[in-house]
């Protein structure tokens, strides 16, 4: 084998992390006994440090010769400034310090310009790699510009982050299920980065159906008549199930979906159901729907025109009318992007299609980096 470099660094924003990245890192791994990256962040980024420090360790969790540390970097970009290059370099020397490496640097892999003077200021060797980007044809700005163009040249813990949620929900028996289903197939029909669109069902049912069943066994077991919904009881504690399963499979799905990922309920959802049951939510559950990732576009499915299937697993007509305007209160109260729909099956998915293709044109929304 060639002769290896002692250290390797590779430094950069990584706003966010891409195939290019990693294919930098990469070379840098194969050539050197130890390498460190660098991530620094500005604080005016939308991308928090720690995220993509979190999603680069994820990365190459099975390389320990690769060692990842976040530096906060607020300083301006000035190539021709001996004053901000000492202290870019400075803060890099930090991140080295972070790693845990030692501090002698033998070589630079970038796939920038100045990654010349860089190795310079290190007393190392530079190693440039695919400065044209023919390689991988990305770079963080078409990522930040258009995150579907590049979906495919990004690693699922960036994609679940990046991914658009969207979220219907609504009373029972309103077409929450049937508008979640059309909507993800309608996405994936489209094909692309859009075949991979996923859907997330409601974790609530089928703890539904699991308590009712465990419920029918303990019945038939004691010789009991057997219960229906109504006899099931709920506590608190299996409402912060409902969230925590809800949220694990959406983060599930998001990894390694497509740009938009439907979800059939939330935690926000969850709110509302406790208070139906229970009487009112509790600070773990509201907790819950603070946290979750952010949320692109809530679709609220009208009872109007529905009619009502009781399929053994539902409350009850009578309730619908209450849940929905309780729904549209706490929407009311969030300041996020919702939309009702009412009418049948078909217009109903083309008004959510509408929406979620308003809400992609809208773009992301993030930051420039500090230049």
């Amino acid at each position: 084998m060639s002769e290896r470099f002692r250290h390797g660094l590779v430094i950069g924003k990584f706003y966010p992390p891409h195939a290019g990245h990693h294919f930098l890192i990469r070379s840098a791994a194969d050539a050197c006994d130890r390498v460190t990256v660098v991530v620094m962040a500005a604080d005016v980024e939308s991308v928090p440090l720690a995220e993509r420090v979190d999603w680069i360790r994820e990365f190459w969790i099975e390389e320990p010769h690769v060692r990842v540390a976040g530096v906060v970097d607020n300083l301006t970009v000035d190539y021709d400034s001996d004053e901000i290059w000492s202290g870019h370099v400075a803060l890099m020397r930090d991140g080295v310090r972070l790693a845990g490496q030692e501090p002698a640097v033998d070589a630079v892999f970038s796939s920038e310009p100045y990654g010349l003077e860089l190795a310079d200021r290190f007393g190392a060797t530079a190693v440039l790699l695919d400065t044209g980007r023919d390689t991988f044809p990305v770079s963080g700005t078409k990522v930040r510009e258009d995150p579907v163009a590049a979906w495919d040249q990004l690693a699922p813990p960036v994609r679940a982050w990046l991914a658009r949620r969207v979220v219907v929900l609504g009373a029972e028996s309103t077409g929450t299920t049937t508008l979640s289903r059309d909507l993800a197939a309608a996405l994936r029909a489209r094909g692309g980065v859009h075949g991979a669109t996923r859907w997330v069902p409601e974790y609530g049912r089928e703890l539904t159906a699991a308590k009712l069943a465990a419920a029918r066994g303990r019945a038939r077991a004691a010789a009991e008549p057997e219960p229906s919904v109504f006899d099931i009881d709920w506590d608190d504690r299996d409402f912060d199930l409902v969230c925590r399963r809800q949220l694990e499979a959406e983060q599930r799905a998001a990894r390694d979906g497509g740009p938009v990922l439907v979800c059939d309920t939330d935690a926000l959802a969850t709110t509302v159901w406790q208070e139906r049951y229970l009487g009112a939510t509790s600070p773990t559950v509201r907790a819950f729907a603070q946290a979750v990732p952010p949320r692109a576009l809530y679709l609220l499915t009208s009872p109007e025109g529905v009619a009502f299937h009781d399929d053994g697993l539902r409350d009850g007509e009578d309730i619908r009318p209450w849940m929905h305007e309780r729904f549209r209160a706490v929407l009311a109260e969030q300041g996020v992007l919702w939309l009702e729909l009412r009418g049948d099956r078909e217009g109903r998915l083309s008004r959510a299609l509408t929406a979620v293709d308003a809400m992609l044109a809208g773009g992301w929304g993030l930051a420039d980096p500090l230049g």
